[in-house]
């Protein structure tokens, strides 16, 4: 076989659970174990979860639909997708545009997968239950210590680039298959745990009880809306990639959509059952933010019996899922990459990973530029990226030609007309609302003017770039997908 040939020869998913457990690993992760149960709790508990769950099935399943159903239609990874819809040219820097913040999201998620390494290491020596265990002290230490973070930091990408080359059905699909049913059983285990301790009942009121004045706070809605984001992915080009390894015959374009959602939010509020009643039944304040996980919850296990035991499998299970997440992140790139140059996957693993460990090294030093970086790309780089996908769907390819000839295709539930509103004009809407509300309420700070500067500078930069080397043929080639249906 020829080297052309072995590039293009695409793998496919060994299994449908394969497929499912790789898009729940991607989306479940960070935002589900540690964001959703301490901004529920900033935001009514329960009223939050409401908010949550409608903007999740009224937002993220389309659009997810819409991801893994492109990915399909097209076989392509993101930028060949792209071009597919709009033909070469300077549009094709959208894609582009996509790839960048994944490659940025990963450069600061990776130094954090650091963090759950090194707590789930020191998880199994037990240290967490030793005597004269100081919880802020431990966290300090850690991330006062350049060489330790940096060694984590670098454990991590060497990890996603070793699993990265055995490819999708030896790599990632081996891992995540064990990693999102071990995350889902430690946070059982933990929630049957914690029911057991005294004041869990608090807890249990606090997640869960329904404040109905919350659901008349627009910052209620916009959290649970940042959260429904954040936590599926919606528009990172996860579900464009992993569906491009779909077979013609899967029904998985809407299976994909609905499982994942589904998935995604049984383990945020899994782990908010499993957390809520242990802080509260020892008195700690639920709305720690990261020390919720990190500093918070490791007091609880020297105070309860099978403590030790109890703290390796919840660490153990939150790297696997961060790692996981991690890992299908990292693979739109690769997939990206692969396809639009003349590396082999396995140079292209070397180069992508070797350029986020890189890119990582400031977050990996300094946690306060962690949170900065988290801020720029993920409030204004994830919807950024999100406007581009959506937007080419619902504006250039047309969701009615994408909803009859992938979406319903082989599709046990049958998707009606609404789907294309809610594609063209919903997503959208919500997406440019959320981005005026962050420059309005943040005018001139300096997150605001980086954010700003993701916002113009990513897609101004791919366009010029995409234009230049798509240009430098001659005239573009009739695109393959006409578009633009309805």
């Amino acid at each position: 076989m020829s080297e052309t040939q072995a590039k293009t020869a695409r793998e496919e998913w060994g299994t449908r659970f394969g497929f499912l457990m790789a898009m729940v690993g991607a989306m479940v992760g960070v935002g589900n174990i540690w964001r959703f149960p301490y901004v529920a709790g900033q935001n009514g508990g329960g009223a939050f979860i409401i908010a949550f769950l409608v903007l999740l099935f009224m937002l993220s399943v389309p659009g997810l639909m819409a991801e893994v159903a492109l990915g399909r239609y097209t076989g392509k990874g993101v930028i060949g997708a792209f071009r597919d819809v709009v033909g070469p040219g300077g549009l094709v820097g959208l894609g582009v545009v996509v790839v960048l913040v994944n490659v940025a999201l990963m450069s600061y998620y990776a130094p954090l997968i650091g963090w759950t390494l090194y707590y789930a290491g020191h998880s199994a020596l037990f240290t967490f239950t030793g005597a004269g265990f100081e919880p802020g002290t431990f966290l300090e230490a850690f991330l006062a210590n350049p060489a330790l973070t940096i060694s984590m930091h670098t454990v991590v990408v060497v990890a996603t680039a070793v699993i990265l080359f055995l490819g999708i059905r030896g790599g990632v699909e081996r891992v995540v298959v064990f990693a999102v049913p071990a995350l889902v059983i430690s946070l059982a285990i933990i929630a049957i745990r914690g029911l057991t301790l005294d004041g869990a009942a608090e807890g249990l009121a606090f997640t869960f009880g329904i404040d109905w004045n919350y659901l008349f706070i627009s910052t209620t809605w916009i959290e649970a809306l940042g959260q429904a984001l954040f936590s599926t992915g919606l528009g990172w080009g996860i579900a464009l990639t992993v569906g491009s390894y779909l077979r013609e015959y899967d029904d998985v374009p809407l299976g994909g959509g609905v499982f994942t959602a589904l998935a995604d939010a049984s383990v945020g509020v899994l782990a908010a059952f499993a957390i809520f009643p242990i802080v509260f039944a020892f008195g700690l304040e639920p709305d720690a933010g990261a020390g919720l996980t990190f500093v918070t919850l490791v007091q609880i296990f020297p105070e309860i019996t099978g403590g030790a035991l109890l703290a390796i499998v919840f660490f153990v299970g939150f790297f696997l899922a961060a790692f996981s997440s991690g890992l299908v992140i990292t693979e739109v790139a690769v997939t990206t990459v692969s396809e639009e140059t003349r590396l082999s996957r396995n140079q292209t693993v070397l180069a992508i990973c070797g350029l986020i460990w890189v890119l990582g090294l400031p977050s990996a030093l300094s946690a306060e530029f962690l949170d900065f970086a988290d801020f720029v790309f993920g409030s204004w780089g994830l919807p950024l990226a999100t406007l581009c996908i959506i937007g080419v769907v619902g504006w250039k390819l047309g969701p009615e030609r994408l909803r009859v000839l992938s979406v319903n295709n082989n599709a046990g539930l049958y998707i009606g007309r609404w789907w294309n509103a809610v594609v063209k004009f919903v997503i959208p809407g919500v997406m440019l609302f959320i981005m005026g509300y962050y420059a309005y309420d943040q005018f001139g700070t300096p997150e605001m003017i980086a954010g700003m500067g993701v916002l113009i500078g990513f897609p101004v930069i791919s366009y010029a770039v995409m234009h230049y080397l798509e240009g430098r043929d001659g005239t573009p080639s009739e695109r393959t997908v006409a578009g633009g249906d309805d």
